[in-house]
């Protein structure tokens, strides 16, 4: 009688495993749902840091763009656009004063967009310092100055 109870709890076993009834318990299940979670919180967190470095860098390099083509726009029509014509002045020729007789556009690829934080770039002419232009972003919070990722960046720095 024995034997066929030893018998009968071997091939119990020998089914279920075979039936793939063996597997994970709860509670190392919720261990591991709680490891995956530690590192991917871990991994956000520090990923987060990296996108607001991200888009100063874009900003910068939006700014030295629209440097680029506003310098291509003063070399086809000897005058850079008017503060009032703006940026759009390098996507489509401008309709107001001084309306440029050379005008060989697009100086850009694509619509002037605004700064990565939602703000539209600056345009100024003259720039500061006796520059030419200027074109700016104030950063993340779109007023003038600040500090870190409200700092402004600008195409003359």
């Amino acid at each position: 009688m024995i034997n066929n109870r030893e018998n009968a709890e071997k091939e119990r076993r020998s089914k279920s495993e075979s039936n793939g009834w063996a597997g994970w318990t709860f509670v190392e299940t919720l261990v591991v749902i709680a490891i995956v979670m530690i590192l991917t919180g871990t991994v956000g967190f520090i990923a987060f840091r990296y996108i607001d470095q991200a888009r100063r860098v874009s900003a910068q390099t939006q700014i030295e763009t629209y440097g680029l083509a506003l310098s291509s726009y003063f070399i086809d029509n000897l005058i850079y656009p008017a503060q009032d014509q703006g940026l759009e002045a390098l996507w489509s020729k401008p309709n107001l004063d001084p309306i440029p007789q050379n005008w060989n556009g697009p100086y850009i690829d694509r619509q002037p967009e605004s700064d990565p934080w939602g703000n539209p770039f600056i345009y100024e002419v003259p720039g500061p310092n006796g520059l030419p232009f200027a074109v700016l972003s104030y950063g993340a919070d779109g007023l003038p100055g600040g500090e870190g990722n409200d700092a402004d960046i600008s195409s003359w720095e």
